[in-house]
Parts: structure tokens; sequence; C-alpha cells
């Protein structure tokens, strides 16, 4: 498994979403937060906005939903289009048959954790996902301050998957930057949302390249 940089735009210019993905062509994902206002403190996009971003690029969603009854509402992304439906294990009741949903409609399944969630409870759930997201930063808005006290969980999550010998993807999003991202690689991470980092640059694309550069070199 490679190093795969999402970034977010949640940082990005609303008002100009296509013109703004257009501006980061070396990126694998598009991160795309997800938000009701409820789950988290903060209201964005919602499925209608992803489907027209789905037609807008070429490069996959990744659409991470911070939403309530995540049961119910999830297939409304995979049904946008959205190539990976993340869940929250807080939000879901049923996160085997949430998952098994997504995969069913076309969509990787992925379920993330807020930062004082532990891993252990759900190491036996891991061989049904396709990525495991572990929060960096409590969910809800960007530009927060990377939580140095998640790497042992970043580290944990990456023994659990190689205990059970599956390539499910794992994915860090918060507080993300080239001052951050070596230390997340180290400890196991190989799929990394930046947002505030990528679209404050000068050159988002060239802050891509920057990113994984330095993953790579951790990771080596």
């Amino acid at each position: 498994m490679g190093i795969q940089i999402t970034p977010s735009i949640l940082n990005a210019d609303f008002a100009r979403l296509g013109e703004e993905v257009a501006r980061i062509p070396g990126a694998d994902w598009v991160h795309v937060d997800v938000m009701d206002n409820h789950f988290v403190p903060n209201l964005t996009l919602g499925p209608t906005m992803v489907e027209a971003l789905v037609r807008s690029t070429d490069l996959p969603i990744d659409a991470h939903l911070m939403i309530e009854d995540a049961d119910r509402n999830a297939a409304a992304y995979v049904e946008a289009g959205a190539a990976s439906v993340t869940f929250h294990v807080e939000a879901a009741r049923a996160p085997v048959r949430l998952a098994r949903e997504i995969r069913a409609g076309g969509a990787r399944a992925s379920m993330a954790l807020r930062p004082a969630t532990p891993i252990e409870p759900y190491e036996e759930l891991l061989p049904e996902l396709d990525m495991l997201l572990i929060m960096t930063v409590e969910p809800g808005f960007g530009g927060q301050r990377f939580l140095d006290l998640c790497l042992p969980k970043i580290r944990a999550a990456r023994a659990m998957l190689d205990r059970h010998g599956i390539e499910t993807w794992l994915q860090v999003d918060g507080g993300v930057s080239l001052e951050t991202i070596e230390r997340c690689a180290a400890a196991g991470a190989d799929t990394f949302v930046a947002g505030s980092a990528v679209y404050s640059a000068d050159d988002p694309d060239r802050m891509v390249a920057e990113l994984r550069a330095a993953a790579e070199a951790a990771r080596a």
C-alpha cells in the first residue's frame, strides 16, 4: 500500500469548488466533510453537492460523514457517487451491517473514530472495512492543532491490521501538515487528509507532492 494524499475541501473556497478541486490534480482523492450541525457543531455539504463534485472531477470522492443516524443516511452518499464513504462508529447503531451496505452499493466502506474513542473494542470489525479513519482532532472544524495523543492509537491500529493480515487503509485526519505527517506515517498511517495545509499554500498541488514525499520518507 503506497502513500495516498486526500486534500479536504473544507478549507477551500465553497463558491468555486470545481476550480478548487482542479488545483490539486496530483491528489489521490478529494475528501469531502459532511456535517449536520448535530453530531458536530458545524453544517456543510450534502449529497447533492457530492453529486455535483463527482461530475466536476475525475478524482474519486472520499465522503466523511460527521452526521447522526449514519445507518439511515450513508446510502445517499453512495448513490451520489462517492467512491468511499466514512461513517463514525459513534453514530452507527449497526456498523458491520452499514459497512456491508456501503460495499454492496459499490463504494469503499470506512469507519472513523473520534480522538477519545478507543480502537480495541472494534478490532474484530476491521476485516469488514476498506479503510479505518483515526481522527487526530475533534471533528467539526478545519485548522485545528494536531493531537499527538492519538499517535499511540495509530500504532495500535496498524498492529491490529497487520495481525489480521488485511489491506484495510489507515487514514488520519486533523492537523496534518509537513510538521506532523512524518509522525503519522512512522506510526503506520498510509492515507492522509490535509485541508488547511494544502489550501493555504500558494501552490496546493505542490503541497500535495511535498506531503507525499515527507510521508514516503518517514515510511522508508
